[in-house]
């Protein structure tokens, strides 16, 4: 019997010569177009950040998944970027920062990720400021390097009529197509605090600022040439999980525990574990049948008295630990896990006392940044892992816990051991995004 030869899905990758270009809001709009059109299609976000990825959330309605080639590697993101794909017709991937900007030798950038899944890219570029010498710029980025390829452009902030004509009329030099605008509005403007932008679920009228970001693609950009850039992905490969923490897994879900990778709940849920989620700022305690509980990163720093004051919310953390049940925390997970949390107004927050350690908003220093992180037990995982760490708060009194890892960077400098462990509580700054691969 012949089976239908099933085609592989099609990808776009969005991507810009930097930050703040409005990559996430032309996006959010473009889907959002896409979406109205009754396109089938799924959306990711290269790389490892979190808020991002909840904007594009609000415009599909459905999950958000990273993309991040770096910690990955090119089987294991071309393996993610299929099983993401794998029921719709296109892949939008939303590109990180600048196109070329990464770690260690362009290594986990935009183009490092278009080029592994062998998309085209088209480029978003801000006009403001600029007009004719969008033409040396675009030209600069097609052509640095012969991959990935650079197959159309579309400008951002733009300030009038005038203004987008004279930028068509330059980028006729590039002989790569113009196709179209985003203009100058401030309804498509999101505002910005020390992790990135304010998260989905903060903003005062989110619904409307999608509805505007798909208004302002659907009558600015000729959506016919967008769909018609997009290429088939590269071959697939097989996904390789992390295992889950256990069987019956309480998950802190709320504004202050908002940053948990949704390919690693899907893989723990696939390989038969059970989900709960809990929000401690409403004060919910884990389920008393879980035997683990994972506190994601967020913005707990700025929430600390209502953590502290979260009764139900400790007592049940503690009674977990007591029972032996897993509980691992990542970054503000972590602060919650110590025994305080000091504020940007330099006031101590008790909070749940289960790791040794106090951390401090008040005493700012940036962290960020790719991490190799060797285990320093084999218990949990038995793998050497690839995760991130982006943080302002620090670590103002170590304690005197066993280390959970080894780290090292993006270029292997060793920055030695990190977060702590006591019995079967644990945590550190990084978010762990995948094993580590067996090969780039």
């Amino acid at each position: 019997m012949n089976h239908p030869i099933i085609a592989p899905p099609k990808g776009l990758v969005i991507a810009a010569p930097n930050s703040n270009t409005g990559k996430t809001v032309f996006t959010m709009g473009l889907v959002g177009a896409l979406r109205a059109r009754g396109q089938k299609f799924e959306v990711a976000k290269a790389g490892p950040g979190f808020i991002d990825p909840q904007f594009l959330s609000l415009a599909t309605g459905r999950a958000c998944y990273n993309l991040d080639k770096w910690a990955l590697g090119a089987a294991q993101l071309q393996a993610r970027a299929h099983q993401i794909a794998e029921a719709s017709d296109l892949l939008i991937i939303e590109g990180m920062m600048g196109m070329f900007d990464g770690a260690a030798s362009m290594n986990g950038s935009t183009a490092d990720i278009a080029t592994a899944l062998d998309l085209p890219v088209l480029l978003l570029v801000d006009a403001s400021g600029q007009a004719q010498s969008i033409a040396a710029l675009v030209h600069g980025f097609a052509t640095l390097r012969p991959e990935p390829r650079v197959c159309g452009v579309v400008a951002t902030r733009v300030g009038s009529p005038g203004h987008a004509e004279m930028l068509r009329e330059a980028l006729q030099e590039t002989q790569i197509p113009f196709l179209g605008t985003v203009m100058r509005s401030d309804d498509l403007t999101i505002p910005s605090r020390h992790l990135g932008l304010v998260q989905a679920d903060e903003q005062p009228a989110p619904v409307q600022l999608a509805e505007a970001a798909a208004e302002a693609v659907s009558s600015g950009v000729d959506m016919e040439a967008v769909l018609s850039l997009a290429q088939p992905m590269a071959a697939n490969q097989t996904v390789t999980p992390l295992p889950p923490l256990g069987q019956r897994i309480a998950v802190a879900r709320d504004l202050a525990f908002s940053f948990a990778y949704p390919h690693i709940l899907n893989d723990w849920r696939a390989q038969g574990a059970e989900i709960k989620e809990f929000s401690p700022l409403a004060n919910e305690a884990p389920d008393d049948d879980c035997d683990a509980v994972y506190l994601p990163g967020g913005y707990p720093e700025l929430h600390c008295e209502a953590i502290s004051h979260a009764d139900e919310f400790m007592s049940g953390l503690r009674s977990a630990a007591a029972r032996n049940a897993v509980i691992y925390g990542e970054c503000g997970g972590y602060m919650v896990l110590g025994r305080a949390l000091i504020d940007a107004d330099g006031t101590g927050h008790e909070m749940a006392g289960l790791l040794d350690h106090v951390t401090s908003f008040k005493d700012q220093k940036m962290h960020i940044g790719y991490r190799q992180l060797l285990p320093a037990h084999s218990d949990i995982w038995t793998d050497n892992l690839r995760g991130h760490e982006f943080h302002w708060s620090t670590i103002q009194e170590a304690g005197s816990d066993a280390p959970l890892f080894r780290q090292t960077d993006a270029r292997n400098v060793d920055l030695g051991p990190s977060g702590g462990r006591r019995g079967t509580v644990m945590g550190s700054y990084a978010h762990i995004i995948a094993r580590a691969p067996t090969k780039a």
